[in-house]
Formats: C-alpha cells, sequence, structure tokens
C-alpha cells in the first residue's frame, strides 16, 4: 500500500506588496529585484490575520477537493516557523477550526523544507494504517522580516498550502522522500531572538534579533549543491532520469537558484513549475502552493510524475517523488 495525495488547497492573503511598494520602504529597486530573485510581488497578511488562519483556509479547500470531512481526518501536521504563538502547537489551533476533534495535530518544524518533511510523515502514517492525514505548510514571513533590511525584506511573502493524504492499493502515490540536515551550517540562516537561548528582552529587541538573518551568498552556494543532489538521489533510487519527470516543483525561494539547479540536472525549463513572481518566498507554504496550482492548471494530471525539492533552514534539505 502507498499513500497518494488525493487533494490540494491554497490561500493567500489579499495584500499584495509590489517591488513598487518596497521601492519606497528601502534602497532598492524593481528591476534589480526581478533580476536578483525573479520576484515581482508577495502578498502579506492582514493585522491580526494568523498562520492558523491562512493554514485552515487552505485546510478547507483540500479537504473539499478531496471529498471528505474534518471528522475523517486521523491526523494533522502544519508546516511551520511563524506559528501563531510559542504554544499551543499551530495545528491544534487549525484542529479547532476545522472542528476536526477526533485527529491528532502538531507542529513540524524545518522551515521551507517543513512541508516535505510533514509529507514524509504522512506517508508513514499512511503505510502504517491511518486513513486520511491533513498536511499544512503555512507561513506569516511577514511577521519575521525586518522591512529595513534591504538584503531579506525583498524575498518573502506569506500564505498557506495543504494537501489530504490518503491511501492507494495501485502504483499512484508517494513513491519516496529524501531528507537530509546540517545543523553545522544552522547559522547562515536563522532567527536568533526569542527562544530559550535568548528569550524576549529589550535588548533582544534593540538587537533585532526577532528578524531573520541570512548569509545570501553562502546560502545561495550550498542550496544549489544540495538541490542538485537531493534530486539526482530520489531519481537514482528508481533507476529513472530527469526524461522520465513530468514535472519538478522546487521550493519558490529565487529564481536564479531554480534555474541554475534545473541547468545542473539538465532539466527543461518547461518542466519545472514557478510562481515565484507573484508570492516570493513562502517558506513551508511555497511548495504545497505551487502543486495546488499546478494541479488546477491542468500541468499535473493523473499519473503525472512529480517531484518535488525545497532547501531551507537548519539547514534541511529534502525531495520527494509522487505518480500522481
Amino acid at each position: 500500500m502507498r499513500s497518494r495525495i488525493v487533494g490540494t488547497g491554497a490561500y493567500v492573503p489579499d495584500r499584495v506588496l509590489t517591488n513598487a511598494d518596497l521601492e519606497r520602504m528601502v534602497a532598492t529597486s524593481d528591476s534589480w529585484i526581478v533580476e536578483r530573485t525573479g520576484i515581482r510581488e508577495r502578498r502579506i497578511a492582514a493585522p491580526g490575520q494568523a498562520c492558523s488562519d491562512l493554514g485552515t483556509q487552505a485546510a478547507r479547500e483540500a479537504l473539499s477537493a478531496a471529498g471528505i470531512e474534518p471528522a475523517d481526518l486521523d491526523l494533522i501536521l502544519v508546516a511551520t516557523c511563524t506559528g501563531d504563538q510559542p504554544l499551543p502547537s499551530t495545528a491544534c489551533l487549525v484542529q479547532a477550526k476545522l472542528g476536526a476533534r477526533r485527529a491528532a495535530a502538531c507542529d513540524l518544524s524545518a522551515a521551507c523544507c517543513g512541508f516535505v518533511y510533514a509529507l514524509s510523515v504522512a506517508d508513514a502514517y499512511v503505510r502504517t494504517g491511518s486513513r486520511y492525514v491533513l498536511v499544512v505548510g503555512a507561513e506569516v514571513m511577514s511577521a519575521i522580516t525586518d522591512w529595513s533590511d534591504r538584503g531579506t525584506c525583498i524575498l518573502f511573502g506569506d500564505g498557506a498550502g495543504a494537501a489530504v493524504v490518503g491511501s492507494s492499493d495501485g502504483d499512484r502515490g508517494v513513491l519516496s522522500t529524501h531528507l537530509h540536515s546540517d545543523g553545522g551550517l544552522g547559522d547562515l540562516l536563522c532567527v536568533p531572538g526569542g527562544g530559550s537561548c535568548m528569550p524576549p528582552s529589550e535588548k533582544m529587541l534593540s538587537e533585532n534579533a526577532q528578524f531573520l538573518k541570512m548569509k545570501g551568498n553562502e546560502t545561495y552556494k550550498v542550496a544549489i549543491k544540495t538541490l542538485e543532489e537531493v534530486a539526482r538521489e530520489t531519481l537514482s533510487a528508481h533507476g529513472l532520469t530527469v526524461k522520465d519527470v513530468d514535472l519538478y516543483v522546487p521550493h519558490q525561494a529565487n529564481v536564479r537558484i531554480i534555474h541554475a539547479v534545473a541547468e545542473r540536472l539538465r532539466l527543461p525549463v518547461e518542466k519545472v513549475f514557478m510562481n515565484i513572481d507573484r508570492y516570493g518566498n513562502t517558506s513551508a507554504a511555497s511548495i504545497p502552493l505551487a502543486l495546488d496550482e499546478a494541479v488546477k492548471l491542468g500541468r499535473i494530471k493523473e499519473g503525472s510524475l512529480v517531484m518535488i525539492g525545497a532547501f531551507g533552514a537548519g539547514l534541511t534539505w529534502a525531495s520527494a517523488l509522487i505518480r500522481w
């Protein structure tokens, strides 16, 4: 028995923040942002709109697409690094909003790789008897973005995507997942303040330690290398080549990273799905947002061989191969 994605959903906030808007906030330009990142605009959560709100909207759409009710869920996994609060988990808040009272619920933190990591957990649970697992990737990255830092504020946006994972007796479904991490490189991409290492304090706030910090050049190089490696690992595990892949759905971090990885893999650009121009980097929401859009556009159809790949803080990197 395999696990299979039986329904997807997505949600993004109404507010659009364009590059022109950012030009009025920091010393940058639309042309520079587009050339360096491929991003033209991103969505920003409204005041009071929390991660669980975004995730719940995407979850409802995924449940509808799967044709099941919240009561059918055995487990809810929310992949996020920008949860509503330290505790309870955002997954428990989503569970309450959905009314999925019989489902267990917990968060999974793997930053931009969160959805792939959570999909791997869902796959294991379904293979061992769970009927339906809801996997949500939801982020309010604007909450940890320093809007005075032109190196990072141009990159991130808010949004959520979701997938319902059920069982399949045929050859369709999640063929494999491949997860990696290297905590020794954790300082390349991190939020240093707000936890037990640096609890909230006036000093923490004065140093802006509650905001995301990134060593861009180093992160860029490691991202390309690891995304190529994990894609090759995934294909090799099944005796496949890039020619067999119908669609590659990478984490939407930077268009130059995506193009570089595709070039190294010799993967034609028409086989790569990108929506980074409209949403920016939405961390754990990135891949489920893209999957849902690809399904709705007909880029993913029954029988399509889909490979997903992500890289994020931790450092983490991951991939999965899915026969849709």
